[in-house]
């Protein structure tokens, strides 16, 4: 194979990358690649068709590439530098969303965990959006509590449905545990209620954890349940 026949092969197969189209030599005379006539190119196409590198579909149509021709390309002619900006500028376009549903799971994923290891309701806000997740409102609902006064319930609702996003924004949260019981509250509707907050950080990004029960709640326990997953978020 000559040098010429080397080059067309070569704009062939990235021209039919491309398209995904028969490649004829208008095409390639009209990249400005080679200053030969149409007939000779045919002819060059002609020849690496003899040698297997190229078949034509249709007798009226180009030239595509064969498997051993794709094989030569990959071995003499790809040069992957040349596209390593378009694949990095699409890789670093996906990869933030990439991380920020990775985050999103991993938030999620912690929640549920804290709700199974606690009789209470666990929360948490997401990094990178104003929403929170929370789990096991069906934990608080069997405590006694709401059985002897239902609108603790219905009041408990609301506040995780309405209000905590805009409840935790206000409050100044720190790494270490704080507690929030009874009317220390904000909102009225968890005055018989505790909460306990702390403050974890995912790649940069920080974020709010908590429970949520009644003010008979097991403070120890709760305690090491939240440092334990809180840590477990941060050193993810």
């Amino acid at each position: 194979m000559n040098d010429r026949q080397s080059r067309l092969l070569a704009a062939i197969i990235d021209q039919f990358i491309a398209t995904a189209g028969p490649v004829g030599s208008k095409k390639l005379l009209e990249s400005g690649e080679f200053s030969c006539s149409s007939a000779t190119i045919r002819n060059e196409m002609g020849a690496l068709e003899d040698e297997g590198f190229l078949q034509q579909p249709h007798i009226s149509a180009g030239r595509i590439p064969t498997a051993s021709g794709y094989r030569l390309y990959v071995r003499e002619h790809m040069k992957p530098s040349n596209r390593e900006a378009v694949v990095r500028k699409k890789f670093e376009s996906l990869k933030e969303h990439y991380f920020m549903q990775k985050d999103q799971e991993r938030v999620y994923e912690a929640v549920a965990l804290l709700t199974h290891m606690i009789p209470n309701v666990a929360f948490a806000t997401v990094p990178h959006k104003s929403r929170v997740y929370y789990l096991g409102l069906s934990n608080v609902l069997k405590q006694p509590e709401f059985h002897v006064d239902p609108t603790l319930a219905s009041g408990m609702a609301e506040v995780l449905e309405d209000h905590l996003t805009r409840v935790l924004s206000g409050m100044d949260i720190t790494d270490h545990i704080q507690y929030y019981i009874g009317e220390e509250n904000v909102l009225e509707q968890i005055h018989s209620c505790s909460m306990m907050v702390t403050r974890y950080e995912i790649r940069g990004e920080e974020g709010v954890i908590g429970i949520l029960g009644p003010m008979r709640m097991d403070y120890g326990y709760n305690t090491v349940a939240l440092d334990m997953i809180t840590e477990l978020l941060r050193s993810s």
